[in-house]
């Protein structure tokens, strides 16, 4: 019998390169516009291989696919797959959390600086019609006196920190996943959670949304930062309370935030965030470059090759 390849939802330009991968494999090619578990399960049916970005690949998804299946999600995150239903089915998950570290610790830096040197509320003054400097900058330590926190200190974390090294900060970290010894030899200080908000000049998160770290900064961190302090997400955006966060900022809790993910996205209109002071809001835009797109599809199109061979996934979910 035929194998088959799916593709479930996408919002690239094309799907050549998965479609080239299934071809040489020998399986049919489909790719479809599904938005919920419904959708998938009604095209998966029988497959040897999705492919799945955004859509949710819940239970009907699950049962669909044949035993054994191999599930790939486009990204670094996998949130939208049920991985307790795709255990149960019995089914292969995959993911692809390399393929834009470069570009999200880029933008990530990038963000960090801006903050720092308040280019935000600096360039909202000019356009006032104000010309001072010192008011709209201050408080502004030199970065030789700034400690950047990382809430998480992974792959992504540890590019972020080889990327502002040369700007002479002081680097501490809080993540159960490593050792003073690691910590020390990427040339970090490692901290519980609590002394990262209390220390941390910015904090700069680098976590998955786990049933510890959703949340966690909230209306009872926020207030353990200095007023000074500036938080940075490129991560996940349930690690935040949002509204808690707005609140932070107009109250003069802490004095910034950059923000590349959110809660829910895009964005709602009446996000209190939209409003909130000296908080830099980008569009989920730290993963993007021309490259990233076409080293996404190409990763995403080995693994299905792989798949059609009866190997692993090249990046299995961790602890799945």
């Amino acid at each position: 019998m035929t194998k088959k390849v799916i593709v479930t939802d996408y919002t690239f330009p094309t799907v050549s390169f998965e479609q080239t991968a299934a071809t040489n494999g020998c399986a049919d090619f489909t790719a479809h516009q599904c938005r919920s578990d419904e959708d998938i399960a009604a095209v998966v049916a029988g497959a040897d291989v999705v492919a799945v970005q955004f859509a949710k690949f819940g239970p009907k998804s699950a049962a669909a696919v044949k035993q054994g299946a191999t599930i790939i999600r486009y990204g670094v995150g996998y949130d939208n797959i049920d991985l307790k239903a795709a255990a149960a089915a019995g089914l292969k998950v995959g993911y692809v959390p390399d393929y834009c570290v470069d570009e999200v610790a880029d933008h990530t830096a990038a963000a960090v600086l801006a903050l720092l040197r308040k280019l935000v509320p600096l360039d909202a003054s000019v356009r006032r019609g104000e010309w001072a400097a010192v008011a709209n900058a201050r408080p502004l330590k030199p970065f030789r006196e700034t400690v950047v926190g990382f809430f998480g200190l992974g792959q992504i974390g540890r590019a972020v920190k080889s990327r502002l090294k040369g700007f002479g900060f002081r680097f501490i970290a809080s993540d159960p996943g490593l050792t003073a010894d690691d910590a020390a030899a990427i040339g970090v200080e490692l901290c519980t959670s609590d002394d990262l908000l209390k220390t941390a000049d910015i904090i700069s998160l680098h976590a998955p949304a786990t049933s510890q770290t959703t949340g966690f900064f909230n209306a009872t961190a926020f207030p353990k930062m200095q007023p000074h302090a500036m938080i940075v997400n490129s991560a996940r955006g349930q690690l935040i309370v949002e509204e808690d966060l707005a609140k932070a900022l107009e109250d003069g809790v802490i004095a910034g935030a950059a923000l590349d993910v959110f809660q829910s996205e895009p964005l709602p209109a009446d996000s209190p965030l939209r409003q909130a002071p000296n908080c830099l809001i980008t569009p989920h835009a730290a993963w993007y470059s021309g490259a990233a797109i076409d080293r996404l599809q190409s990763l995403v199109a080995e693994d299905i090759t792989r798949a059609l061979s009866g190997q692993l996934p090249r990046k299995p979910v961790p602890g799945y």
